[in-house]
């Protein structure tokens, strides 16, 4: 299929590749360079490669046998519509030594082409060493409209995130609107004891009680309600106990607004007191696991493998991870997803930190820092929204092919892009929406989903794609609930001190397994201020009134 991109000279890509570059005089080639270098889809007449500071993953990114981060299905698609390579300096899994090469990097003042790099603080030592480009310029050249869109559905405070003195100096990764967490729980069990499903959370919690009432597992091996140590996570991963915390209005480990319109760590507010109460009730009645203290995740997920738990909170990823090895193991177990705390949701406003957000950079001094916005042009609007031949790189969806064997380890999407996809897929299925209308990543959900509801495939990958795709997610986007954007805090990160988090977690650990009362949590809060958290929240305070000082003066001025 012939491309719709038009370089220049008005030519086709295809059209102008297929010319001898012999017959080009060097008038045409200069003009394509300057097609290339100031424009989002302009193919280079040469091959431009990088030196590239790469992310990993494990399992060498589930690649198909015998690709390379530097040869695969990613890199043969940027190859073919941009001519250009990534020559890779380091490949190192994401954590600790990962990091801890990008910080000698910085101090050896040797830093590859392009490198993700993960939180703002490594940014600003980038940038305050002058190590990376300016990328203003580039990229309000070299993204595209739609692109430029994306970012903005986040508000300002993501870019600002990666800018210094009104500078854009990175582009940052997006972290789409996962929506809430739900309950996942046992239909089969509810249909076996003849219990009608839940409404609300204390009817799923009574569900849960009679689940280990009747050892619905047997040999006296049922788990009613699943839970690891943590109980909080801020990236609200599977196991935690986030969804207890949210009917209560609090948000513990999370920088607010409180309802006096303070900066106020989360974890302090009579709001998470009132929660941990409750948790501590059902975890003294059962239904919170009472060895949950002992296991880690692994243990959980062997739980719900071996059919001897009845309920988790997770995500709408949850049938991907952990119950992909559930219905392998029993494709009778039939877990459903229940979403109790739609009042609940966005009563709280939140925070943004990007201490742990990762980055793009370009070394100061490359000659081709236009790349990066290119790249991200091509990886997540052409392939995904135009290009009808990205064949390869879509198919590596159902392959499970790991995001981290792209070049640059970043995702740029809507921050509602979960919800577009999944009404965009359902209304295909359901004949309301044409099937070439797709992205290609909706597309490959589709036909996965599409074979599976005409019962001609039942493999597990087949199940959990329909069943997170479809009705989880559907789930959530049927609810019309989106959660707000996260305000900014400013310049700082707020990120709170190690000792303060083990303090924390520990008063709270405590306080639901009734080796305290709760009335300590108050003695808690009166520690966490006296050990750091008065000064931490003093700072946060005023850069946030910093930030809303200048943003009224820059409302102001554009009056």
């Amino acid at each position: 299929m012939m491309s719709l991109f038009l370089l220049g000279d008005g030519s086709s890509r295809e059209q102008v590749d297929q010319r001898s570059e012999h017959a080009m005089s060097s008038e045409e080639i200069k003009k394509r360079w300057a097609t290339a270098e100031h424009t989002a889809h302009g193919k280079y007449p040469d091959e431009v490669t990088y030196t590239l500071g790469k992310i990993s993953g494990s399992n060498n990114a589930n690649l198909p046998v015998g690709e390379t981060y530097e040869d695969n299905g990613y890199t043969r698609y940027l190859k073919k519509n941009l001519n250009i390579q990534n020559k890779d300096v380091f490949e190192i899994e994401d954590g600790e030594q990962y990091n801890e090469t990008v910080r000698l990097a910085i101090k050896d003042r040797d830093i590859p082409d392009i490198m993700v790099v993960k939180g703002r603080n490594n940014l600003k030592d980038l940038i305050k060493n002058g190590l990376v480009s300016d990328l203003t310029e580039v990229y309000e050249e070299c993204t595209t409209s739609r692109v430029k869109d994306m970012y903005q559905s986040y508000g300002e405070g993501l870019l600002e995130s990666a800018s210094s003195d009104g500078k854009l100096y990175a582009l940052p990764d997006t972290v789409i609107d996962h929506g809430a967490m739900m309950l996942w729980m046992r239909k089969d069990w509810m249909d076996k004891l003849g219990l009608k499903e839940p409404e609300t959370m204390e009817e799923a919690m009574d569900i849960i009680k009679e689940f280990i009432k009747k050892d619905v597992a047997g040999n006296r091996e049922t788990i009613g309600l699943a839970c690891n140590s943590s109980m909080v996570s801020k990236s609200s991963s599977t196991y935690s106990m986030d969804p207890v915390f949210t009917m209560f209005h609090a948000a513990p480990q999370k920088w607010i607004l409180d309802k006096d319109g303070n900066v106020t760590y989360g974890s302090l507010t009579q709001e998470t007191k009132s929660a941990l109460t409750y948790l501590s009730h059902l975890y003294q009645t059962g239904i919170l696991d009472p060895r949950f203290l002992l296991r880690t995740p692994e243990n959980i997920n062997e739980l719900v493998n071996e059919g001897k738990c009845g309920a988790f909170f997770g995500n709408w990823w949850a049938p991907n991870n952990p119950l992909m090895s559930s219905y392998s193991s029993n494709p009778e177990a039939d877990w459903e997803p229940y979403f109790l705390t739609r009042e609940d949701e966005n009563q709280v406003r939140t925070f943004a930190s990007y201490s742990d957000w990762q980055y793009v950079v370009v070394r100061k001094g490359y000659k081709h820092p236009e790349i990066v916005p290119k790249y991200i042009s091509a990886m997540f609007d052409y392939s995904r929204y135009q290009d009808k031949n990205a064949d390869e790189i879509n198919e590596y969806f159902a392959l499970n092919v790991d995001p981290t064997a792209r070049p640059m380890n970043i995702n740029v999407d809507y921050r509602d892009g979960l919800f577009r996809s999944t009404r965009n897929i359902r209304a295909a299925l359901e004949g309301e929406q044409s099937v070439d209308s797709l992205s290609g990543l909706e597309k490959s959900y589709y036909d996965t989903c599409k074979t599976y509801l005409n019962g001609n495939v039942t493999t597990a990958n087949a199940w959990a794609a329909y069943a997170s795709r479809i009705t989880a997610a559907g789930l959530l986007a049927d609810s019309g609930i989106e959660s707000n954007i996260p305000l900014s805090m400013g310049d700082v990160e707020g990120e709170v001190p190690p000792e303060l988090l083990k303090l924390e977690k520990q008063a709270f650990l405590q306080i639901v397994c009734g080796d305290k009362p709760v009335a300590y949590f108050d003695t808690f809060v009166s520690d966490w201020y006296s050990n750091g958290g008065r000064e931490l929240t003093q700072m946060v305070r005023e850069s946030y009134q910093k930030q809303q000082t200048g943003e009224r003066k820059k409302a102001a001025e554009s009056k």
